[in-house]
């Protein structure tokens, strides 16, 4: 009799079997949406952990083969993801070790990672501050041409139209007109009521939640710097939306609204002004959606970095 331990049991394999009727070299073969905690540095250099959606592909280059071996993906991901912060080294170490597992299979590895990272944000006037969670999307790529990294996030901020604006200013001035005779004497105090009441600003423009979605690869010697990223864009447009917010806080979004009048147009030109004078980014993406108050469609613009065969060119 045999002692169980001794007996090694073997278990049939068929993804190393081949199959003639199906040969064929495919372009990506993997796993998407595997649950894993990730650590990242958003640049403040407060290391988060956050839980994450991963994409892991190889391709498969050998048409006599079935299949790849998943659970190699599966395991070294769970092994560099769970225990060390996302970089560019880090990444660029397990695709890597995704195109060593696979010898003689792959040639071209990508990863893809997906998560929330939270931030928190001052209030614009009051001692308050709040949490905002910032959607990241990170995607690598190894193959012959070399190394490429990704990191695409979006920011909300709010856009008040400026046609808009001049229609109610117009009407404002014409009520001005009617309560306010020409030629009769203008008395300080009666003005300054109108001003305060509902007859001073009959009309109001519209505004509307936009939202500014980013694509973004920096320079070879750049970290990822998400937060400084968000600080640029967020600056330039002059109205993100906030978290806690007193009366004087929203006082204070009131005058940013009105002192940033802008078409997306306006809103895509300020990003690209403003991404184009950092140097650590190599080429950028931007897609600018103004969900309308006043339609039921959105407003879009888009901009690049012009980088020739960059994003810029055909890209939707």
């Amino acid at each position: 009799m045999h002692s169980h331990e001794n007996t090694v049991r073997l278990m049939p394999d068929v993804a190393s079997q081949a199959q003639p009727h199906l040969a064929g070299a495919l372009d990506w073969v993997g796993m998407d949406g595997i649950e894993v905690p990730v650590l990242f540095d958003a640049g403040d250099g407060t290391v988060q952990r956050s839980s994450a959606q991963v994409g892991a592909f190889v391709n498969l280059t050998r048409p006599d083969k079935r299949g790849i071996h998943m659970s190699r993906l599966y395991l070294l991901v769970d092994e560099h993801l769970s225990a060390t912060p996302v970089d560019a080294a880090m990444l660029h170490g397990l695709l890597r070790a995704f195109l060593d597992s696979h010898k003689d299979l792959a040639d071209r590895a990508r990863i893809s990672i997906r998560f929330d990272q939270l931030v928190r944000r001052a209030a614009l006037r009051s001692s308050n501050s709040g949490w905002r969670a910032y959607p990241v999307s990170i995607e690598a790529s190894l193959c012959e041409e070399g190394f490429r990294l990704e990191l695409g996030t979006e920011v909300v901020y709010s856009s008040t139209c400026p046609a808009s604006a001049a229609l109610s200013r117009q009407l404002i001035q014409e009520q001005f007109a009617k309560d306010f005779g020409a030629g009769k004497p203008l008395d300080h105090a009666a003005v300054l009521a109108w001003l305060g009441s509902e007859k001073g600003i009959i009309a109001t423009p519209h505004a509307q939640r936009s939202v500014a979605r980013l694509l973004v690869r920096f320079a070879e010697d750049a970290s990822l710097d998400l937060i400084g990223l968000l600080d640029r864009v967020e600056q330039a447009l002059g109205t993100p939306v906030q978290t806690a917010v007193k009366r004087e806080d929203e006082q204070a979004f009131a005058l940013a609204n009105g002192g940033n009048l802008m078409f997306c147009e306006d809103a895509a030109r300020r990003i690209q002004r403003a991404l184009d004078a950092d140097d650590h980014i190599a080429d950028f993406h931007v897609r600018l959606e103004h969900q309308e108050s006043l339609h039921p469609h959105d407003a879009v613009a888009y901009a690049s970095k012009g980088v020739p065969g960059g994003y810029g060119n055909g890209r939707s």
